[in-house]
């Protein structure tokens, strides 16, 4: 389990992955790269421990699925409050309630938002990971050669690492150093937010309220863990906690409110930034920057921590195969690593453009912001971000059916062949099957089950679990078959009949014949 460490809790400073910082990103950067067997640090300039209060607040329905395959998402539904609704209030009533772009989901098991604060995902996080995290120890320079990464701190340590990842936030100065830019625009707003427990008449539900005065939407309530209350305040001028509190209570009038106990008050500059290149020497080199030390944007939409979340969970998988190859197939490592860059920073301007969006319509009426919701929800619930179309080395464009590269892995119910709703009540979920790190090869076809005379009704899927296999000397020699389990999906038809690579991260690479499968994984390996 993640602990508080001292410089002499460290006796190996010679790793294959350093990660700078220890939020949400690099911590799930350093439980990923466990899970696969690789050695890392983990150094946090900022904090003197495990955040305590405040920051992100929500996982959307694409995080939660992540979080599944790494292993914590049951701890943390047990914990939060699952919210699918956006209402708008006025005038002292309700004036909408929306919820169609969550429920019309498809193929997706949790279809809310999951409102839980921040620590609780560090904290949860911090429980999957069997190093200690060094908090308080800066990175006082950087530097790389064709072998690796040297990282000095202000304990006087030099840490080797074989990669490293930069998640050390916007001002990050790993970015810094590298001399990657960081544009983008500046919006003329400054927010209030407020984590607090309150007594009130108003009818309490677990909704995101956006609430309208004067033809503007400068107020939003969200539902938190532990009956606490988190509000977003837009004020111009002096901000402050006492013109928060009553903003909020000028918005939900006539309804009364009181502020029984406040645990966190900030303020937050909106800032739209993205980094010119999210890998050292232009795509080519061994530090990678993740999180809001690649992008910055404003809150709305609550895409902050799930897009370092995604940033994390394409990234770690490709490290680990890039360790492996390096030394046997330098320009597959080089290849991993480049398609990051292409997917990521392509996804993180969206992101930006839609938070964007959203942010200056708080000048306007509630039904247009929630419009603008509604227009972008791909994004906002997080299942329709796609890196089909970003020229990315590790998409093969192609599509058959519900199965399209660059696209999410469907997450289907599963049933074992003949059994039916008397016998299995509960079907298996698809994503609950991988661990991370492992590519699933689904064949679609007619089900071969008991002797050679007898074929069961309708179509399977065929699953087949591989991990990249190295031998000794690293040398790429394949994907070794873990296991094939065969099941059926109402989803699919005997017509629907092809072969399907899931990366590990959970997106569609190749959708097509069985030979082009094994051309698309080979990629990969030579």
């Amino acid at each position: 389990m993640g602990s508080l460490s001292s410089p002499n809790s460290f006796q190996n400073d010679n790793v294959d992955l350093v990660v700078i910082g220890g939020g949400p990103t690099g911590l799930l950067s350093a439980v990923l790269a466990r899970q696969q067997g690789l050695t890392v640090c983990v150094i946090e300039d900022d904090k003197d421990g495990p955040l305590k209060l405040g920051r992100a607040d929500a996982l959307n329905a694409r995080t939660q699925q992540y979080l599944e395959v790494v292993g914590v998402l049951k701890e943390l539904r047990s914990k939060g409050i699952e919210c699918n609704t956006s209402s708008t209030f006025s005038e002292g009533v309700f004036k909408s309630r929306q919820s169609q772009w969550w429920t019309s989901l498809e193929h997706c098991l949790h279809k809310n938002f999951l409102m839980i604060g921040q620590p609780e995902v560090e904290s949860a996080l911090l429980g999957l990971f069997d190093h200690p995290v060094s908090y308080k120890e800066q990175v006082v320079s950087i530097s790389e050669d064709d072998r690796g990464v040297s990282v000095n701190t202000s304990l006087g340590r030099i840490v080797h690492g074989k990669y490293a990842i930069a998640a050390d936030g916007a001002r990050s100065m790993v970015r810094s150093s590298l001399g990657i830019s960081f544009t983008g625009t500046k919006p003329e707003m400054v927010w209030a937010v407020l984590d607090t427990f309150i007594d009130t008449d108003f009818p309490v539900c677990s909704e995101i309220i956006t609430f309208q005065l004067n033809g503007q939407s400068r107020v939003s309530w969200i539902p938190r863990e532990r009956g606490m209350a988190r509000f977003y305040i837009l004020l111009d001028g002096d901000i402050n906690q006492a013109r928060a509190e009553q903003s909020i209570r000028d918005h939900m009038a006539p309804h009364r409110i009181d502020f029984v106990k406040t645990e966190w008050f900030s303020t937050f500059e909106v800032k739209e930034r993205i980094a010119s290149s999210f890998v050292s020497k232009e795509g080519s080199g061994r530090i990678i920057l993740a999180g809001d030390a690649a992008h910055v944007h404003s809150v709305n939409g609550g895409q902050g921590l799930n897009t370092g979340v995604a940033d994390a969970f394409g990234l770690g998988w490709r490290i680990a195969m890039a360790v492996r190859a390096e030394k046997a197939a330098p320009e597959v490592a080089s290849r991993l690593i480049k398609s990051y860059d292409t997917e990521r920073r392509s996804v993180a301007q969206d992101v930006i453009n839609v938070a964007a969006r959203l942010v200056r319509d708080t000048m306007h009426t509630a039904k247009q912001y929630v419009a603008t919701i509604e227009k972008n929800a791909g994004y906002i619930t997080g299942m329709g971000v796609s890196y089909d179309g970003t020229g990315s080395a590790l998409i093969s464009e192609s599509e058959h059916g519900i199965w399209k590269a660059g696209r999410r892995c469907p997450d289907l119910a599963l049933l074992k062949p003949g059994s039916g709703q008397q016998t299995q009540s509960e079907p298996q979920r698809l994503y609950s099957i991988p661990r991370y790190g492992q590519f699933l090869i689904v064949q679609v076809g007619t089900s071969q089950v008991g002797d050679d005379q007898h074929q069961s009704q309708g179509a399977a899927l065929y699953l087949t679990i591989r991990t990249p296999n190295h031998d000794n000397s690293g040398q790429a020699c394949g994907l070794s078959i873990d296991e094939r389990q065969e099941f059926r999906a109402d989803d699919v038809s005997e017509s629907d009949a092809c072969v399907v690579v899931v990366r590990p991260d959970m997106y569609i690479g190749y959708v097509g014949n069985e030979t082009g499968a094994e051309e698309y994984i080979a990629g990969f390996l030579a």
